[in-house]
């Protein structure tokens, strides 16, 4: 039997012209959205300066990395970093395992008061009570000054419940009744049949929170006195609030007299500013291509019901 091979045709005249321009769009677009971080980024590698004056636009000059060095020596900053990082981690693992089992649980007929309880959720999307009962609530749980105030009040989420749920519908209900027929209960069906299988939307959803909990400040600006507790996003609205005492903090700190570094690598409130930016939205940048192919999967799978 013969094999039949076509060869590709190669796109002309008005195909061409498309796929050119589509081409040429698409690489403008993404220059557009990596060229803000690149200024970021040779910014703080450049002259202070310079920098300061606004002559660093497209490659740096006179490297240096003094800014990264001294920005790390802030005190506080450290400490700030682990907070961050613990928040984004044990908060994200909460949020995504409350999300799929909720959104498993209300798949199931036999659930009690199965509809009321999930619009009783859905309903909390579109009302809030605002900011003054909120902070009282948190204060009468005793949860101000306390590290679980980052945690709990966003372990339930509307949204994701949402996502989780629809992308269960889609799920066959054999795997399930199979493994009921088996013996198997609720928790050994979520642990080892829910689990594997929603494996796009839960990733989907981890971005969503991983994302939320690192950029946070609001709620460190609202419940948190002990500096101790301070996020390094709390930490760096401060420091864009304060970026010209900061950046003499840093000056001082470093030496003074004969020892006062060149005007090229002393610390200026728009380095400041950019370095501290950089050390915060760098983590999420290397994060998020890991659970990018999940993404669209997650999103497109959950949201078409066969």
């Amino acid at each position: 039997m013969k094999q039949i091979t076509e060869k590709k045709k190669k796109p002309e005249g008005a195909d061409l012209v498309f796929n050119i321009l589509n081409y040429s769009f698409f690489i403008v677009f993404t220059l557009i959205c990596i060229y803000p971080f690149y200024y970021l980024i040779i910014n703080t590698l450049s002259a202070n300066d310079l920098s300061a004056n606004g002559m660093i636009n497209f490659l740096p000059k006179k490297i240096h990395f003094n800014n990264y060095i001294n920005v790390i020596k802030i005190r506080g900053l450290g400490t700030a970093l682990w907070v961050s990082v613990a928040r984004t981690v044990i908060g994200t693992a909460c949020t995504v395992l409350a999300s799929a089992f909720l959104g498993f649980m209300f798949t199931q007929q036999k659930m009690w008061g199965r509809k009321f309880w999930y619009r009783f959720i859905i309903v909390t999307m579109y009302f809030n009570a605002g900011l003054i009962p909120m902070f009282l609530t948190m204060k009468n749980l005793h949860l101000t000054n306390t590290f679980w105030v980052y945690i709990i009040p966003v372990i339930v989420q509307p949204f994701n419940i949402i996502l989780v749920k629809t992308y269960v519908e889609s799920i066959p209900s054999s795997l399930q009744e199979a493994a009921e027929i088996d013996g198997a209960g609720i928790i050994t069906v979520f642990r080892k049949i829910i689990l594997p299988t929603t494996t796009p939307i839960l990733a989907t959803i981890a971005i969503f929170a991983a994302v939320a909990q690192w950029n946070s400040f609001q709620d460190t600006l609202i419940y948190i006195t002990e500096q101790k507790l301070y996020s390094l996003q709390y930490l760096l609205y401060c420091y864009i609030n304060q970026a010209n005492s900061l950046a003499a903090l840093i000056k001082n700190s470093v030496g003074s007299g004969s020892n006062v570094m060149a005007l090229a690598t002393q610390q200026t409130p728009t380095s400041v500013r950019m370095t501290v930016t950089v050390i915060v939205v760098l983590p999420i940048l290397f994060i998020y291509p890991m659970f990018q192919r999940y993404f669209v999967k997650g999103i497109m799978i959950g949201s078409v019901k066969g």
